[in-house]
């Protein structure tokens, strides 16, 4: 069978489960048959399920369907294909680890098992009755493995008892201590206007209330990893976990500043990490005038010099 029918063939398919013409269109079908490890003369029969990442995806398009997609494509499979396929459950995500950070080298894809039969069944009899039995299956399917990737999310208590989730893995982690043990501690009473999050860098954005306090934010401009507001002091405390932007050091105590420029209250700035020696690798780059907080020693500041303690400087 030709490169072309089989492509076509493949987007056949995706129109058929559902999707809408992007997700149906030459990059997708090309996207599907990777993931497949499907291969222009194999028969859909012979369709598999392995886990792969986006790089071994456009390496098996390049391989087996002579389309070679240039590096900065990665990023428009990922969100344009990769994420509507798990969205409509034809595909799961690191079956193998479900707690892998967002940002991991090894994260991939897989078909569902149940997706996979009505693949296999393409061009046969049997496809139809198949295919609708998958249809009506769908909404359940879809349900239970959402309540799966949920049971994975990290719990976060916000100031005040709010729950919150946030994606496994990664800085994440270190969020939550901060939340959880750096406010408390440091910033008693104090309200969260705002949290990133690796797959959904905008997870909690009090957009209205950071406002009030002169700060409009360009959605384009690179946040820190939380906000809070101290109201006793009058403090916007703006806190880095290293193992995203790294520290504040001084450039990014100068992106700060120019995001939150209009700000009426003091700004106070925190670079936080695990523990020391993980400190000591951004040691020389941690800025003047800021604060660090270690989570292994969650009762403690280290001060980088200036006029005052924990506090804001004009």
């Amino acid at each position: 069978m030709s490169v072309v029918r089989k492509i076509e063939e493949a987007s056949q398919i995706l129109t058929a489960l559902g999707m809408d013409a992007e997700r149906s269109n030459e990059r997708s079908a090309q996207t599907l048959l990777a993931l497949l490890h499907l291969k222009s003369d194999d028969t859909w029969a012979d369709s598999a399920n392995p886990m792969l990442g986006t790089r071994a995806i456009m390496d098996w398009i390049r391989d087996e369907y002579g389309r070679s997609y240039a590096a900065n494509t990665r990023e428009t499979i990922r969100r344009f294909t990769l994420h509507q396929f798990a969205d409509a459950f034809l595909i799961q995500q690191n079956p193998d680890q479900p707690t892998r950070p967002v940002n991991s080298p090894k994260w991939n894809y897989q078909v569902t098992s149940e997706a996979l039969t009505v693949v296999q069944a393409f061009g046969t009899p049997d496809f139809d009755s198949v295919l609708s039995e998958y249809l009506t299956r769908k909404p359940g399917l879809k349900a239970q493995y959402a309540t799966a990737r949920a049971r994975n999310r990290i719990p976060v208590t916000l100031p005040g008892g709010k729950p919150f989730t946030l994606s496994p893995g990664g800085q994440n982690v270190l969020i939550k201590q901060v939340v959880e043990e750096f406010c408390p501690q440091f910033t008693p009473g104090a309200e969260v206007l705002y949290v990133g999050d690796a797959d959904a860098k905008w997870a909690l954005f009090e957009a209205e209330r950071l406002a009030e306090f002169g700060v409009a934010i360009d959605q384009h401009g690179k946040m820190p990893d939380l906000v809070v507001y101290l109201p006793d002091k009058d403090w916007i405390v703006l806190v880095e976990v290293a193992s995203s932007h790294g520290p504040v050091d001084a450039k990014r105590h100068g992106e700060l500043a120019a995001l939150f420029k209009g700000a009426t209250p003091g700004l106070v700035y925190i670079s936080c990490f695990p523990d020391r020696r993980e400190m000591r690798k951004y040691l020389h780059r941690i800025a003047w005038e800021t604060e660090v907080w270690c989570a292994e020693d969650p009762t403690h500041l280290i001060h980088f010099n200036g006029e005052r303690f924990l506090g804001p400087y004009s």
